[in-house]
């Protein structure tokens, strides 16, 4: 009984902190990851994913091979940044949940799709892609100026130099900071 208790005392600790558990891993306090998800707002924006059905979708088209490992690595429940690239301004605009991990993208083996890879194929598939849902739409978006002159977002992926991948992690300090930010633009923003 000294040791069922112990156990149970050990699971109560562990829910209350919130720290995910996953029985039988050799590692099984995996830290959740964040990430950041690039989509040019013309193509597809946070408003088209807030009018798609249960506010759902694929994210097709990756043909970065970076990028593509980075959604290999996505785990469901995960969340990301969604960010208008090529916008006016470039801005981080609300976050997503990763509701399904990666499985292959069927864009890449039609021939009458934008995003068709004819060296890709259904047997052995190049492209993935991953399924997201909105959380979250940012009151005000977060332009990539503003980040900038965020001293401890230096090292950021994003804002480094020549960065240009679509999909890219977040480290917990940069999360944190930026929904700082967000939360304290929209108290700035009342009365």
């Amino acid at each position: 009984f000294v040791g069922l208790r112990a156990a149970a005392t050990i699971y109560a600790g562990i829910f209350r902190t919130g720290i995910a558990f996953a029985p039988n891993r050799a590692s099984s306090f995996m830290p959740k990851k964040y990430w950041l998800m690039k989509s040019e707002p013309e193509a597809f924006s946070i408003t088209d994913l807030k009018n798609a059905p249960q506010q759902t979708t694929c994210w097709d088209g990756v043909r970065n091979y970076q990028a593509r490992n980075f959604m290999r690595a996505m785990k469901r429940g995960e969340w990301a940044f969604f960010y208008h690239s090529n916008a006016t301004p470039s801005s981080i605009v609300g976050i997503v949940e990763i509701a399904r991990k990666a499985y292959p993208d069927h864009t890449a083996f039609d021939p009458h799709d934008k995003h068709y890879d004819p060296k890709s194929n259904a047997a052995k598939p190049t492209w993935e892609m991953v399924d997201v849902k909105l959380r979250e739409i940012f009151a005000e978006p977060i332009p990539l100026d503003k980040l900038r002159a965020i001293r401890v977002l230096s090292e950021m992926e994003l804002l480094r130099r020549g960065s240009r991948l679509s999909i890219q992690p977040v480290r917990n300090y940069e999360w944190k900071t930026i929904l700082k930010l967000a939360k304290a633009q929209v108290q700035k923003k009342k009365p």
